[in-house]
């Protein structure tokens, strides 16, 4: 039961399961032998088949719409197969009657095939007759868009069009003769397009003209420098680097867009279009043979901005020799050249697209393989850009002219010998001068016309006549400032910065580019050797006044005057000479920070100056010193030279206050008074111990002429001055030494690193003029002790001091000294610092008084008339001395008091020391009382002895109980 009951409700296989039921009750019943075993199963089939007959009622009551629907549905198609049977069945009797019929008439049906496909080949011809009719309007449009790249397969595809399908309409004759010349026009289109998109379209924020009157490179952008007929693009639209540029990628062109606000895309446009039309190898050949002509052209139209930009502010460049200009210039230039070079690897990365590697090919006409490869690369396009920049350097530094003039080339050697800058030069002889000439002459003529026909071919007169004359410039429109070898000093650091970028982008042979080469060889040929000779007349020019100071001429007009002494913030006169190698070396260190790649031939240059002036300065010195041309010098600078003496000097206190630095207290005292007043007698006793000597000092070994001490003073004052400078010059130059560990600051220009051998002999130099100056100042200091002694030891060797009463004047000797002190105060103050002409004539009273003192042994006699005048002879010099150094001098008062002493006799002046102590030396006391005895002729030699005896035991004496 539950058998058949799942058998009937199963919803799957229904038919298939019901057909299996009915065989098995069938096979149930026929095999079955009881009879109530065939009754059980035909009740229970009866009960299965009402519930089921059941169930299909109530299915039917419950489905009785979707089954009327089933039915209907079921008639309908019905219907329609029956009715298609029909139709199908007619069409196939209506094919065969056809079929018949066909056969019969098949030789008229092929005539009208033929026809029919004849007309719509001339439908097809006449629709594209149309649209070449429309082509050339067409073409312009996509022109006047700049859409090259839609205009070129146009008119490509039209060509083809006329060549083959369309070649036999004459109709269309003419229009093809135009599209063959449209094409080659829209190749010299597609060329002059993409030339202005490599040497005009410059972003705008590239390059702009200063308009400022100072000039400063971070000035805002105010002009372009692109063809005013070329569009502007936006500054956020940059060109995409020709390395990012994807080479796989389809070029397409977009119709709705404006085609240059990408350049980038834009030149690759050209380039597809130039390569549709098969012309690469043309247009590339083309575009080199214009590199040149254009890149003069980007320096001629930036050099009329330049000028115009400066025009409008008033200012004249062909007047003026500012190099500024042209360092302007060039930098504008150096973008535009970058920007160009950019421009052409955007060229050649497409080019490489379209031809990934060299293949050869058979020519159509002369079956000759050809090589298919870039006519032009990078390094062409470097190699014209340095041409063009040294075409311009050539005119603006004058190489034509300055290699005419060129000097020497191992100006730089540190063993050059330039002793023939300063010599006299050999009178040159006179030129002969020609009876006739051939100048007239049909060959001269002939000749003459031959060289300027070559000379327009020249480099030099290339740049100005042929390429200026296509962009309408002429030759006084490019005068950025005077041509001139100096011009190389503003421009050669952003210049070498140029240089290093194409050394980096072009691949040299030797590692130099042929630009780099260029300025090389004018620097050390021509540019040197020029500033070397300037530098050479200037000095030889300065140093011939050094040497008309020498002969005694009038020494004033060979010192600065006020308002240079001003602006070098000096308070006294400095040589001429001094100051005009000072400058040329300021000028050569200056050199040294513009081009600091030759730092060691310019610092040789300035130690080979320094070398001849310092040799010039000795020279002078000893045409001083020197008595006439004897080796044999002034006591002075004999001294000077000693080195004893000058150690001795040296450790004085007043010499060592003058070396004490600003910033120490210069107020404060080195040694107590009484230690000074011992080394200033330990000085004089030194100086009267070498000159007090029974002879008199020859006037030859003194400097008589006053002129020439302030000659001496202005030397040292010039040497001292220029000594510090090269001393500044030196620690600047230490701390730029590759071995060196200073951590000075240095000024926004630095120096470049020099060699050490080079620094030390800088060195060297800077001490041989700080010593020459230190040995003019102990000249000076010197000296006038030396006319001390030479106007005072006359006074007591000469002079009589016991005559009559009339004879009270100061010796003429005195008066002869203080004159001549006059005289020298009147020249040093004028030439010394104060603190330097304190240290010349400061402890004077001390000598004088010394000199005077020490003198006494030469008096025969004196009586109260000669100690008048000798009391006046003090008070004199006192004064004079006072005079100047507006200080009292009390060691003249010393020596007054001294010989006054001759008015008491030797007891009382024995009692006197008993009383208040000895005030001079036992051996001064002694030479008093011997002149004394002198003088009077009553004191026997044995009272003397006697006098002479009792004053050592004072003087033991007073010296024990002063140590007691």
């Amino acid at each position: 039961m539950d058998e058949t009951e799942r058998i009937a409700t199963s919803p799957s296989s229904k038919g298939r399961e019901t057909s299996e039921f009915l065989m098995r009750i069938v096979r149930t019943l026929s095999h079955s032998a009881d009879f109530e075993q065939r009754e059980k199963e035909k009740a229970r089939i009866d009960k299965a088949y009402k519930q089921s007959d059941k169930k299909l009622g109530e299915l039917v009551t419950a489905h009785y719409e979707d089954l009327t629907k089933v039915t209907q549905d079921f008639s309908r198609m019905s219907k329609c197969i029956n009715d298609s049977r029909e139709r199908i069945t007619k069409i196939r009797e209506d094919l065969s009657s056809c079929k018949t019929l066909l056969h019969c008439k098949r030789d008229e049906l092929r005539r009208l095939w033929i026809e029919g496909v004849e007309h719509k080949a001339m439908v097809a011809l006449l629709d594209q007759v149309e649209l070449i009719k429309e082509v050339p309007v067409k073409l312009d449009n996509f022109i006047i868009s700049k859409h090259y790249l839609h205009a070129t397969d146009l008119l490509v595809n039209a060509v083809a069009k006329l060549e083959k399908p369309l070649a036999g309409i004459d109709a269309l004759r003419d229009l093809k003769a135009e599209l063959i010349a449209r094409n080659e026009q829209l190749h010299e289109t597609l060329i002059e397009e993409l030339n202005k998109q490599i040497y005009a379209a410059v972003p705008d924020q590239s390059v702009s003209l200063k308009r400022s009157s100072s000039y400063r490179r971070g000035s805002n952008l105010t002009k372009q420098l692109s063809d005013p007929e070329c569009k502007q693009t936006k500054p956020t639209e940059l060109l995409k680097p020709p390395e990012m540029m994807d080479l796989n990628k389809e070029i397409k062109e977009d119709l709705n867009g404006n085609p240059e606000e990408n350049p980038a895309h834009f030149i690759a446009v050209l380039v597809e279009a130039l390569f549709v039309l098969r012309k690469i190898p043309d247009s590339a050949e083309g575009i080199k043979s214009k590199i040149e002509p254009e890149l003069s052209a980007i320096v001629a139209r930036t050099s009329q901005q330049v000028v115009d930009s400066y025009a409008q502010q008033g200012e004249s460049l062909s007047s003026q020799n500012q190099p500024r200009f042209l360092l302007e210039l060039l930098e504008n230039v150096f973008h535009q050249f970058r920007n160009v070079a950019r421009m052409h690897k955007i060229v050649l990365r497409n080019l490489q697209r379209i031809i990934p590697t060299p293949e050869e090919t058979v020519d159509e006409v002369s079956g000759v393989p050809v090589r298919n490869e870039l006519l032009y690369d990078m390094n062409d396009v470097w190699s014209k850009i340095q041409a063009v920049l040294e075409l311009v350097l050539r005119e603006y530094l004058d190489v034509q002219t300055s290699s005419r003039q060129r000097a020497p080339t191992s100006f730089d050697e540190p063993s050059t010998d330039i002793n023939s800058y300063f010599s006299k030069k050999k009178p040159t002889k006179s030129k002969k001068i020609s009876l006739f000439r051939f100048d007239a002459s049909i060959h001269a003529m002939s000749t003459n016309s031959y060289v300027d026909d070559n000379m327009t071919f020249d480099t030099g007169n290339l740049f100005h006549v042929n390429l200026l004359s296509e962009v309408g410039l002429g030759k006084h429109q490019m005068e950025m400032c005077k041509p001139s070898v100096n011009n190389i000093t503003a421009i050669f650091m952003p210049l070498e910065a140029f240089i290093k970028e194409v050394e980096d982008a072009v691949a040299c042979q030797d590692g130099t580019s042929s630009l780099q080469s260029f300025v090389t060889e004018f620097i050390q040929n021509i540019f040197l050797g020029q500033v070397h000779a300037t530098v050479s007349s200037s000095i030889a020019a300065a140093t011939k006044g050094l040497q008309i100071i020498i002969s005694g001429f009038d020494a004033l007009r060979h010192v600065v005057d006020h308002k240079t002494q001003k602006d070098l913030g000096v308070t006294r006169p400095l040589l001429t000479s001094t100051v005009t190698v000072d400058r040329n070396i300021r000028k050569l260190q200056e050199l040294m920070q513009s081009l600091p790649t030759y730092g060691d031939q310019f610092l040789n240059m300035i130690c080979n100056i320094l070398k001849e002036y310092r040799d010039t300065c000795n020279s002078a010195y000893r045409g001083i010193v020197q008595i006439e041309s004897d080796e044999k010098r002034v006591i002075s600078a004999t001294w000077a030279k000693d080195e004893d003496i000058s150690r001795f000097l040296r450790s004085l206190p007043s010499w060592r206050s003058l070396q004490m630095s600003e910033r120490q207290d210069l107020s404060k005292k080195l040694c107590s008074e009484e230690e000074i007043r011992t080394l200033n007698s330990k000085e004089a006793l030194i100086l009267i111990s070498n000159l007090s000597s029974e002879a008199i000092i020859p006037q030859q070994e003194i400097i008589t002429d006053v002129t020439q001490m302030r000659t001496i003073a202005n030397v040292h004052e010039s040497l001292e001055w220029f000594a510090g400078r090269l001393r500044q010059f030196c620690e600047l130059l230490s701390a730029r030494s590759p071995n060196s560990m200073n951590s000075i600051e240095l000024s926004t220009r630095e120096y470049p690193p020099v060699s050490d051998k080079s620094l030390e002999s800088l060195k060297m130099l800077v001490k041989d003029f700080q010593d020459l100056a230190e040995i003019c100042l102990l000249l000076l200091h010197l000296e006038v002790r030396v006319h001390c002694f030479y106007f005072l030891l006359p006074v007591a060797k000469q002079s009589n001091y016991a005559g009559p009463i009339d004879d009270l004047d100061p010796d003429s000797n005195v008066l002869k000294l203080n004159k001549d002190l006059s005289a020298m105060e009147e020249m040093l103050v004028q030439s010394l610092q104060p603190q330097k002409f304190k240290y010349i004539f400061e402890s004077l009273g001390f000598l004088v008084s010394s000199i005077l003192m020490s003198s006494i042994q030469y008096l025969k006699k004196i009586n109260e008339n000669g100690i008048k005048k000798m009391c006046r002879n003090l008070f004199a010099i006192q004064q004079n001395l006072t005079n100047i150094t507006m200080a009292r001098e009390t060691d003249l008062d010393h020596a007054r008091q001294y010989y006054e002493l001759l008015y008491m006799n030797p007891d009382d002046v024995l009692s006197l020391i008993v009383e208040k102590g000895p005030d001079y030396s036992y051996t001064e006391y002694v030479s008093l009382f011997q002149l004394y005895q002198k003088s009077h002729p009553h004191i026997k030699p044995a009272n003397l002895d006697t006098l002479l005896h009792k004053l050592e035991e004072v003087m033991n004496k007073t010296q024990n109980g002063s140590s007691t």
